[in-house]
């Protein structure tokens, strides 16, 4: 039974649409003095995220896995500084958040981008789904690790914000707590990457009932369709479906359908993390740079489906999540 849905998860007409890039949704915002993580932040909307956060004046780490191939991409920004991490290894999650929280600076902004999406089945070192274990229960041992340096932030003006990039994709599955690992049922890559973005909004809502009095709130998003590397381990007769693709072979460019240049992508993770409309809100569901909807079937995909919003299914994904990872706030 799914429990009512807060009543913030409803549009506040924020004056941007499905268009708006990420450097349009943080004109006349600045982050200078304020410190931004990124997840995700040398490639496809990370890359772009990182980008927008860095030029409004904010000083943006940028975690890799593959930091030879981060330092060339990210070359020439100002302000963004390159640390190691590989999200599917919790010791190295541990390390870095160990290292940022020594270096006695509050974290304004985290914006948990990274993931991967519909990958043939494997397992992180603990025997659990990839795509859950990355997803999901990486960002959610990441986040709990710093959040002394969020805390700090929360207590100074402007507060500190988690953002947590989902996808429209959460549509396709909730969770299914008693099978998490597809043990038991057949694995399908779609439905395995379905729960870990319902993992993620979940995610964002427990965080925030956990971090509001702190001055920690915490969101997440659809960012839109776009081809970047997230789609490669999807087949062209796959991507030929989604009708992504124009008649030259280009990606199809069409806001209105969701379909996002990387920069249009970006627009919601960097609006959830800076804007001054959602200054007393969290634990919303956005897209399009502003508050979602609740899904409707009637009206098409827009939206958070109710499965996605529960408090009650938030908190049992909090207690598993705590079980499987080993961590928690202190």
């Amino acid at each position: 039974m799914i429990s009512p849905i807060s009543p913030d998860q409803t549009p506040i007409g924020s004056g941007f649409g499905p268009a708006t890039t990420a450097a349009e949704a943080v004109r006349g915002i600045d982050l200078r003095g304020r410190v931004a993580v990124v997840t995700g932040g040398y490639s496809g909307i990370g890359l772009e995220t990182t980008r927008a956060l860095a030029e409004a004046g904010a000083t943006v780490i940028v975690p890799a896995r593959d930091r030879i191939r981060a330092a060339a991409v990210l070359a020439g920004l100002d302000r963004v500084e390159l640390e190691a991490l590989d999200l599917a290894d919790a010791v190295s999650v541990a390390a870095f958040a160990r290292r940022f929280c020594q270096s006695g600076r509050p974290l304004s902004i985290l914006v948990n981008s990274a993931g991967i999406m519909a990958t043939p089945l494997h397992r992180d070192a603990d025997g659990r789904e990839g795509q859950f274990a990355t997803n999901h229960l990486g960002h959610f041992r990441l986040t709990l690790a710093l959040w002394r340096a969020l805390r700090a932030a929360g207590r100074e003006a402007g507060g500190a914000r988690v953002v947590s990039v989902s996808s429209r994709g959460h549509q396709i599955a909730g969770i299914d707590f008693d099978d998490l690992d597809f043990e038991r049922r057949p694995y399908d890559k779609w439905i395995a990457y379905g729960q870990s973005k319902t993992a993620n909004a979940l995610f964002a809502v427990a965080l925030d009932r956990r971090g509001r009095e702190h001055g920690v709130r915490a969101f997440s998003l659809h960012p839109g369709q776009i081809l970047t590397e997230l789609s490669r381990h999807l087949s062209a007769e796959e991507i030929a479906a989604f009708d992504a693709l124009d008649a030259e072979g280009r990606p199809r460019i069409d806001p209105s359908r969701g379909m996002k240049t990387v920069a249009q992508g970006a627009a919601t993770s960097v609006w959830c993390a800076t804007s001054p409309r959602l200054d007393g809100l969290g634990g919303v569901y956005c897209e399009d740079c502003d508050v979602a909807p609740v899904h409707d079937t009637a009206t098409g995909r827009r939206g958070v489906h109710p499965w996605a919003a529960d408090d009650a299914l938030a908190e049992r994904l909090w207690s598993v999540s705590e079980t499987l990872t080993g961590v928690s706030l202190p």
